[in-house]
């Protein structure tokens, strides 16, 4: 396959989707997310092109709160740091497969500093 830039809504949509293709069939990661959104990808899944068209492509559509989701979902199902490194690894590896350019490279930086972040905050790290 041959890479692309990261452009336009269309290519946000395959970056998520082939993401989320992939961890949820993650041994790891896949039984969480399966259990939390369950048959609700229809929902999810743009919820999530709206995220990465803000932070990619300046797209001012999303409108929410990430980390208060995620702080509500580790009460739930408690977050560890393993789930996070696998979020990134295969989040990055996606990005890899098919992308390139400045903004795949943003999407791998951005994705690592938030999955970080987020995970530093709901661990209690101050």
């Amino acid at each position: 396959m041959t890479k692309q830039e990261i452009t336009d809504h269309n290519s946000i949509v395959l970056l998520v989707d082939s993401f989320y293709a992939k961890a949820r069939k993650d041994d790891l990661i896949g039984p969480i997310f399966n259990e939390v959104i369950g048959d609700h990808w229809d929902e999810h899944l743009p919820t999530m092109y709206k995220f990465w068209g803000d932070i990619l492509l300046n797209r001012n559509e999303y409108e929410g709160n990430p980390m208060f989701v995620h702080k509500r979902l580790n009460a739930r199902i408690p977050l560890q740091p393993v789930h996070f490194e696998r979020w990134k690894k295969l989040f990055v590896e996606t990005v890899r497969e098919l992308f390139e350019g400045d903004k795949a490279e943003l999407a791998e930086q951005r994705a690592v500093s938030i999955a970080t972040v987020m995970q530093l905050k709901i661990s209690g790290y101050h």
